[in-house]
């Protein structure tokens, strides 16, 4: 059922969530807190998902496992880089958006947890692929 939803439908319900998650837990809270308890929810309301997923580099065709992961995929199509900071920066921006271009994906969520409304803390990534 939810694999038909595509990256913005995706992400709505995603994003429905994660405020749920935040609403119950508040900020303030390890990063592994939020992910450990949001891919509990999403895998509850029955979506596929992929925690710590391995991002490896590939150059000159070759597949190097050098130690990036995807905090969350969801339905492998949408990635879900969590962060419980005080303020979300570029180079958290850049991480993200490296990850969607590692994966070949569109579209990824930059959330951080460790505000007072989740609405300031979430971040669309778009890759224009």
């Amino acid at each position: 059922m939810t694999s038909l939803f595509n990256e913005n439908e995706l992400s709505k319900e995603v994003l429905g969530i994660a405020m749920e998650v935040h609403s119950k837990l508040g900020p303030g809270l390890l990063e592994n807190a939020y992910k450990t308890v949001l891919a509990y929810k999403l895998e509850k309301a029955g979506f596929f998902i992929e925690l710590e997923k391995p991002m490896p580099l590939i150059i000159d065709r070759v597949q190097l496992e050098v130690g990036y992961r995807i905090d969350i995929l969801v339905e492998n199509k949408l990635v879900l880089e969590l962060k419980s900071v005080e303020t979300l920066n570029d180079l958290h921006l850049a991480q993200t958006l490296n990850y969607l271009k590692l994966g070949g994906f569109k579209l990824g969520l930059l959330i951080n947890f460790n505000v007072t409304r989740l609405k300031f803390g979430i971040k669309r990534v778009a890759n224009g692929i």
